[in-house]
């Protein structure tokens, strides 16, 4: 009775922006969540590659505890030291320099378009404002975001976009080539495209990208909203494909469950913002900088979690590859980066996803056909070997019906 009212009070006060199913979410531990009837559910959504160390890890939890205790908010007129603390952990372990927090993936990505812009008319001297990015990509909700993003079903009902914004075909070097122009002022690129389906390019494309950019005097922005923080098995994607860029994006993970985002850069383009450029009156707060600090220091402390997230994403490969042997006419293709997991499907998927939470698996699709497993880098080979089983029995009654 009381799930029935809070979904008809869910329906009537909140806008419809968003499918939801059926379920109210009230509890988790580790991989598990349980719904407000009870009902236990084993997420390999991971609120979409959010929870990272899963749900409710104790020391972020307790991080969380001591910070909400001593200091919640403070403006950026003042030093933070949890953000600073934050910032040096994370440019002590990538390329950057410089880091500027905000709240979210599409505010780190606004600030990048701004910093690129900004960067080529206040140190460069020159107009160039225009920035390539791919087809098939999802950057953000915001206008410049949205923009950016290389899917016109997000576009629809909200032009005029942006201008200087063009798309180009990802993983195919010529086009990109042919894109540049003398406005061209920055290459803007998920190292895998997450939201279009786990599209992951080949091994030498990104280099070629870096040289493209080198040659041209422009900047690779490289956007890791949803491939950072040991999704893939590394702390970034781009180590796994020798490169660097010059900006780079951070969400969903960072914090572990706690709404931030972080734009870093090296110093050479950080000079691009001086005080006033650009702000964020919650960006970097004391409260989400210590999860995001623990989280870090969880991550890096001896190296297990990008282990464990190396070692179950190659058992996670090879039980899709059999799965795919088992059904050939209902699987087209399995495609892995350590724990950002893409099954291809030759039908749509949001059946299979209904299906697999009716059996206590909560799984995501994307793109239509793409089911995509976003676990937390905890997860265990008893874990994914269940849901494997539950796809198993779904897809079993799947061939039986046609």
């Amino acid at each position: 009775m009381e799930s029935r009212k809070l979904l008809e009070e869910s329906d009537h006060y909140l806008m419809h922006t968003y499918t939801r199913y059926p379920i109210i979410l009230r509890k988790g531990r580790g991989m598990k969540v349980w719904g407000a009837d009870g009902k236990e559910y084993l997420d390999f959504v991971g609120g979409v590659a959010v929870n990272c160390l899963g749900h409710c890890h104790p020391k972020v939890v307790i991080a969380i505890q001591k910070q909400v205790q001593r200091l919640i908010h403070v403006s950026n007129y003042y030093h933070i030291e949890p953000q600073i603390r934050l910032a040096k952990i994370m440019v002590e372990n990538s390329f950057a320099d410089k880091v500027f927090f905000c709240n979210s993936g599409a505010e780190a990505i606004e600030a990048a378009i701004k910093l690129a812009r900004r960067y080529s008319r206040e140190v460069l001297g020159q107009n160039r404002f225009e920035i390539i990015s791919a087809l098939n990509s999802f950057h953000g909700r915001t206008f410049a975001a949205l923009s950016a993003t290389g899917q016109e079903r997000f576009h629809k009902g909200f032009e005029p976009l942006v201008p200087g914004f063009s798309h180009v075909a990802f993983n195919d070097i010529d086009a990109l080539e042919a894109a540049v122009t003398r406005n061209t002022c920055a290459v803007l690129l998920e190292p895998i495209q997450g939201e279009g389906g786990v599209k992951i390019p080949d091994p030498g494309y990104l280099q070629d990208v870096r040289k493209l950019c080198d040659r041209h005097g422009i900047l690779l922005i490289l956007d890791e909203v949803q491939t950072g923080i040991g999704r893939t098995g590394k702390l970034f994607a781009y180590e796994h494909f020798g490169v660097t860029p010059d900006i780079m994006t951070l969400a969903k993970g960072l914090g572990a469950g706690m709404p931030i985002g972080a734009m870093l850069a090296t110093d050479k383009v950080a000079a691009g913002f001086q005080p006033g450029a650009h702000a964020s009156t919650f960006g970097g707060n004391p409260l989400v900088c210590a999860a995001a600090a623990t989280t870090l220091d969880v991550i890096l402390e001896d190296g297990f979690i990008l282990d464990q997230c190396r070692r179950m994403g190659n058992h996670f490969r090879t039980t899709l590859e059999d799965l795919k042997k088992e059904f050939p006419n209902l699987i087209a293709d399995v495609r892995t980066m350590g724990l950002l997991v893409g099954l291809e499907l030759t039908r749509d998927g949001a059946s299979i996803v209904k299906h697999c939470m009716d059996r206590g698996v909560l799984i995501n699709c994307t793109a239509g056909n793409v089911l995509r497993f976003m676990p937390s880098l905890i997860v265990t080979e008893k874990e994914i070997d269940h849901l494997i089983e539950v796809l198993e029995q779904v897809f079993d009654s799947l061939s039986e019906k046609t």
